[in-house]
């Protein structure tokens, strides 16, 4: 049981005992650092309750505290903030238990209904670029916190390979390509395919200007133009099965598919199950056809079919053009439905998507359960911001993207220029060092975007995320190095045994703990509760900044604490079991954000 749980049990025995008096409960803080204290009862709530001076209150209840409970070693009341100090037993007694625990802080026993995480899903017209790598990472490191919190979790993503977005890269291809392919020009399929969507628009803008030269309005030429007019033509032609066309779009997105593997496995994150907009557009198309008979859907003279929304508080929203083809929201309806189908243990989703999709979401999710699915009253949209460059923002169809691929290698490239700039790598091989560059490179980048709450906007400087001080994924890499460097000079690293036996021995009448290895087990012990709330908040940002204030709190022990001199064998395995156990910690944190950690630096 928790201190905060254990200590509720006394404040609300002190509160019946001294006042006659039932709390619901009790509310704890931290206790601020001006005050002697481990943790902190605030008596203001109580006041509903129990009546009379809060200060004084607080002395009653810390004095009762202090005479019947024996964690309790002290107490001091600020106001009406009862401030406990807790007995380093108690401390102890709870590092004992965690100590030897390789997954602490990660529930296994599983829950019965299981959680889909969705990200990434591109269009399969460009390779991945920056904003694509926030969403990856977000939706990566979720699952993973999911998983870890006792979830049952499914990895997908819905790949949009159809409308017309890829059918402006196809014909651009037929008309500039001169039959290229990735073998041809030693480019990735993904980058192949963007480029021909980059040409699309440039010949796209030029025949504009021609038009507008003759006479048209702007927006009569945006809508008239050939190229624009043959690529609508191209995606009736895919809709209605013609073979040449399909047989293009497939061999077109299985490039993009060689293409985005190679960035997955660059970046460090997989899949479980994959869908295709192609394939699930059908089934919504289905469920729209059962929803008009049942009044969910209503069909307008045009033929268009919507979605009256207006009495939720929305808008009416389409579902079915009038020439019959399929909208986004059609294929997502389609999507949601095959997967419980598909995985019927799932009772929840969440969908990694930019903030600029929040009305498609609240009106998925709202048409979902309008047409009688239970479970879409747990589906989540994972809402974040864009990222933008000093430079400004990014424009794919101009061909300005960040791509994902180069920014990888830059953040490895500008690792290793800070690396041998600082030159702690001389005893490294060549190929000890190229791993090295991108585990820092890949940990800086991973670490600079979780670490911002993902509702927030970023502006992202890949040098400003590489630096081995402060709020930084190098710097949390370089204290895990620094662990392990205690841990082989220390001798006892792969004696766990002897760590053990030691640790428990400790007689603590003789020897209390310094305020340092106190602060460092009060850390430790929030460390559950940290991924029980990143889980509920779908928030890695919660998981990120307390590894930060461990490592903070870890960097002050080491400075202020003797580790391998300790005046006595008992206090250097005791703190080099604790470094042992930080180390684990800032491992098991960092695991669930996707980033690896080196054993040396």
């Amino acid at each position: 049981m928790k201190l905060q749980d254990t200590l509720e049990l006394y404040v609300k025995a002190a509160v019946k005992a001294l006042f006659q008096s039932e709390l619901e409960s009790v509310e704890f803080q931290a206790t601020r650092k001006e005050f002697a204290g481990d943790i902190t009862v605030v008596v203001f709530p109580m006041l509903r309750v129990v009546k009379g001076n809060p200060a004084v209150i607080g002395e009653q209840i810390g004095q009762y505290l202090e005479d019947n409970v024996d964690l309790v070693k002290g107490y001091n009341v600020v106001k009406g903030f009862l401030n406990v100090e807790i007995e380093d037993s108690y401390y102890v007694d709870f590092f004992n238990t965690i100590k030897d625990q390789n997954t602490y802080g990660f529930i296994k026993d599983k829950d019965n209904k299981a959680v889909m995480v969705e990200y990434s899903s591109p269009n399969t017209n460009k390779p991945l670029h920056l904003g694509h790598v926030r969403n990856v990472l977000l939706g990566y490191s979720v699952a993973e916190i999911l998983k870890a919190s006792g979830k049952n979790v499914y990895k997908t993503q819905i790949i949009n390979d159809r409308g017309i977005h890829i059918c402006k890269s196809m014909l651009a291809w037929q008309r500039f390509g001169n039959g290229e392919t990735p073998e041809s020009t030693g480019l990735k399929g993904d980058k192949l395919v963007g480029n021909y969507y980059v040409e699309f628009d440039k010949a796209y803008k030029k025949e504009i200007t021609e038009l507008v030269s003759q006479g048209q309005s702007e927006e009569e030429a945006k809508k008239n133009t050939p190229i624009l007019l043959e690529a609508q033509e191209m995606l009736r032609q895919w809709e209605a099965g013609d073979k040449d066309v399909v047989a293009l779009w497939e061999k077109m997105n299985g490039w993009v598919y060689d293409g985005f593997e190679e960035t997955y496995k660059a970046i460090g994150v997989d899949f479980d199950k994959y869908y295709y907009e192609s394939q699930t557009y059908l089934l919504g198309k289905e469920f729209i056809a059962e929803g008009l008979k049942t009044g969910v859907f209503e069909q307008d003279p045009d033929g268009s079919v919507w979605c009256d929304l207006t009495e939720d508080g929305l808008d009416r929203k389409i579902v079915l053009r009038a020439d019959g083809t399929a909208v986004y929201m059609t294929q997502d309806i389609g999507t949601a439905i095959q997967r419980i189908k598909d995985y019927p243990d799932v009772g929840g989703m969440v969908y990694t998507v930019g903030n600029e999709q929040d009305y498609h979401f609240k009106v998925l999710f709202l048409i979902l359960q309008k047409l009688g699915f239970d479970w879409a009253k747990n589906l989540y949209h994972l809402s974040y911001g864009m990222v933008d460059l000093p430079s400004g923002k990014m424009k794919s169809r101009e061909g300005t993207v960040v791509d994902a691929d180069d920014l990888i290698q830059e953040m490895a490239d500008t690792a290793e220029d800070i690396s041998k700039e600082l030159g702690k790598l001389d005893d490294y091989s060549e190929d000890e060092k190229k791993v090295l560059y991108k585990t820092i490179g890949l940990g800086a980048l991973k670490y600079y975007i979780l670490k911002v709450d993902p509702k927030k906007r970023i502006l992202f400087d890949p040098k400003e995320s590489i630096d081995f001080q402060g709020n930084t994924g190098p710097f949390i890499q370089y204290t895990y190095a620094r662990i392990q460097s205690i841990l082989r000079k220390s001798n006892l690293n792969d004696d766990v045994s002897l760590i053990t036996a030691t640790a428990l021995s400790i007689n603590f009448d003789e020897v209390s703990l310094h305020e340092k290895e106190k602060q460092l087990i009060k850390q430790l012990e929030q460390f559950p509760e940290v991924i029980q709330n990143a889980a509920e908040q779908h928030s890695p940002a919660l998981v990120a900044n307390y590894t930060y204030d461990l490592v903070k709190d870890f960097n002050s022990f080491y400075q202020n604490v003797s580790i391998l001199g300790a005046d006595s064998e008992h206090e250097k395995v005791f703190r080099v079991a604790l470094s042992k156990s930080v180390g684990q910690t800032i491992k098991n944190a960092f695991s669930v954000l996707g980033i690896d950690v080196p054993e040396r630096m």
